[in-house]
């Protein structure tokens, strides 16, 4: 029996139709599940949408329509983007299924039976979009602190689970080195600092402030609320109590859930702590990705900054769009999407190097030799560095397929795409060609050329599976060397190989002309781009010279750096201003990870009125500068004194 895999993506919250930002979830999870399935494995692929909630149902009610109505709409267009997208799901799990509702109602009855759930009144400030409920020393700037907007004050009866109960069990799991729970490691400081060392409380986990959701069966008026309702997807699209599937034995534990970094404390957190109070095994892994951002902000619709991937795989192909977001986001970090960078991208990589490749040597294959290889060859050491390249690749691409490092596994690839480009322009085969006694080398390195290509194109179909199938018809490889252990063999290709010629795999674009085109099809993007264009603040009426002489300023060594509990902007730094050790916080913490400021000379004002922000004292200010959507601190000459006078 084959070995079984199970990925999934989170289940999408389908208020707005899907747009790029949800696209690499989705393209990373099939990627690895079409590696998987080449390998042999028995692949379960599960994605969805998460359809209730008072965001949904206010939503529905501004355009006239029933929550059910207006979800059914937008869930069909994911389903047309993720088919465009070839994207090889094998179930999509809805949060209105019958099924799920099922599993749902049964989770909270028997956490509830078995005292992990219990009834409280809760008052707190309530964020509508998030659908989640904060302190007031968890805003920051009177706001929410995951998307920045305002909050209610909210009080109602509500069931809660409890959290706090598993703080430890969830500490030791996240530490734990060798099971690497959460990935990368930055979110795993991120859950254990800021919430569980903070202190982690119980969870609301049921409404009865609105009705578009799944009723507690024991209780009328109340609904379940999101986390249960959305989390156990992963289980019940499997049968977990309920008479739907029957493969929640087979393929749970998850090999690993897929998502964007912001969700990562839900499935690092709240996910694990239900299925311990399930006495069920958790997910092996939880990795959570960077965004693509775009005009330094997350891709948001609300932004009006979002180009539309139906129409950027209509006009530049679904394989370019793929691959593209796949080779931009570096492992765990954000990455910027710009239809320009896009372009370039599809230009140098795919037109110039892959497509170029296979184009020249198809050609040159039919041009000297009739588009037959014949069965002599003359193999030298001229052909050993791109063969030692080669070997190289299977390796090194199936691991970092299957941690998620695409951009690392693709630039590889392309490397040694450039190789085997440089490899003709050093064996020259329209000289070889000119003289009948070299056709046993002119043969060789055309074979060899035709045998990497097969090897590059099984590599890549993972990412570009249209692709792929097209490399091989024009190279004339079969199914019988093309599965992906195949890519660890040299001189698999037949030796008298027969090539077709195709349609270029990738046309070059006029960068300038599609920009052009596009700025018609979305001139609400162009207007959000002119938008982010830094603009400075107008110039402050003058002062006299004593006033600014009344500020003390100052370089100062930062000796520790770390995170303010609870607050997502402030970061709390110990430094030496010339004269001993002061505390400063500055709200920067969204730019810096607090380890890459330890050790910095940096400008500081260092006497104003001290001043108390989340319980602490900061005497004094870091000095920064408006950069993009960010701030960058001022960073002085390292061999700069501290307590050195800044004029």
């Amino acid at each position: 029996m084959a070995e079984k895999f199970y990925i999934t993506t989170p289940i999408y919250y389908p208020s707005g139709n899907p747009h790029i930002g949800h696209c690499y979830t989705t393209l990373a999870c099939d990627c690895v599940s079409r590696l998987k399935r080449m390998q042999g494995y028995d692949v379960m692929f599960l994605t969805g949408t998460d359809e209730h909630g008072q965001k949904i149902e206010k939503k529905a009610e501004e355009v006239g329509m029933t929550p059910k109505e207006y979800v059914d709409g937008i869930v069909d267009n994911f389903k047309k983007l993720w088919e465009v997208l070839g994207i090889s799901y094998d179930r999509f799990v809805r949060t209105t299924d019958d099924y799920h509702i099922e599993t749902v109602q049964n989770i909270f009855k028997t956490l509830h039976d078995k005292g992990y759930i219990y009834k409280g009144e809760y008052k707190g400030k309530y964020c509508t979009p998030c659908e989640s409920f904060w302190t007031e020393s968890q805003l920051v700037d009177g706001k929410c602190p995951d998307c920045g907007r305002e909050v209610t004050d909210a009080s109602e009866e509500a069931y809660f689970f409890k959290l706090s109960e598993f703080a430890p069990r969830l500490r030791e799991l996240l530490l734990d080195e060798d099971k690497n729970f959460l990935e990368p490691k930055t979110r795993v400081n991120e859950m254990v600092n800021n919430f569980i060392d903070a202190g982690l409380q119980d969870l609301c986990v049921s409404r009865t402030s609105f009705k578009w959701g799944i009723p507690v069966t024991f209780d009328e008026g109340h609904i379940v609320y999101v986390w249960i309702d959305a989390l156990t997807n992963y289980i019940s699209a499997l049968g977990y109590m309920n008479d739907k599937y029957d493969d929640y034995d087979h393929y749970w534990p998850a090999d690993i859930h897929v998502m964007a970094k912001e969700i990562v404390r839900f499935h690092s957190l709240i996910w694990p702590a239900i299925l311990m109070a399930l006495d069920l095994p958790l997910p092996k892994k939880v990795y959570g990705h960077g965004w693509i951002t775009f005009g330094g902000g997350k891709m948001s619709k609300s932004a009006g900054n979002v180009v539309d991937p139906f129409v950027l795989c209509e006009r530049y192909g679904v394989d370019a769009l793929r691959y593209h977001l796949l080779r931009e986001m570096p492992y765990g970090s954000d990455a910027p999407y710009t239809n320009e960078m896009m372009f370039n991208r599809i230009n140098s990589d795919l037109a110039n190097d892959l497509g170029n490749l296979v184009s020249r040597t198809v050609a040159m294959v039919d041009k000297y030799f009739g588009g037959t290889l014949p069965e002599e060859k003359l193999f030298t050491d001229a052909d050993r560095d791109l063969e030692e390249k080669l070997a190289e690749l299977p390796e090194y691409v199936t691991s970092n397929y299957e941690t998620l490092h695409f951009s690392d596994a693709l630039d590889k690839i392309f490397r040694v795409v450039a190789r085997a480009n440089k490899y003709i322009d050093e064996n020259e085969p329209w000289v070889l060609a000119k003289d009948e006694a070299n056709r046993p080398r002119l043969a060789a390195v055309l074979y060899n050329l035709l045998d990497a290509i097969r090897r590059f194109g099984i590599l890549l179909s993972p990412v570009m599976p249209n692709t792929a199938p097209k490399i091989f018809e024009q190279i004339g490889a079969d199914g019988s060397v093309t599965k992906w252990e195949d890519a660890k063999e040299a001189k698999l290709l037949s030796a008298t190989a027969t090539v077709h010629k195709g349609e270029a795999l990738f046309p070059r674009i006029d960068v300038d002309k599609e920009l052009e085109e596009l700025a018609k099809l979305y001139p609400a993007a162009e207007e959000a781009e002119d938008e982010n264009k830094f603009k400075p603040e107008p110039l402050k009426e003058n002062c006299s010279f004593d006033n600014f002489a009344n500020l003390d300023l100052r370089a100062v060594k930062v000796l520790s750096c770390e995170n303010v509990p609870k607050s997502k902007k402030l970061l709390k730094f110990i430094v030496d201003d010339g004269f001993g050790e002061r505390q400063v916080l500055s709200g920067i913490a969204q730019y810096y990870k607090p380890e890459e400021l330890v050790g910095k000379t940096l400008a500081m004002v260092v006497n104003l009125e001290p001043k108390k922000m989340m319980g602490l004292e900061s005497n004094g200010m870091i000095m920064s500068v408006k950069f993009g959507d960010g701030y960058k601190v001022i960073e002085l000459d390292p061999a700069t004194e501290p307590g050195a006078d800044i004029s």
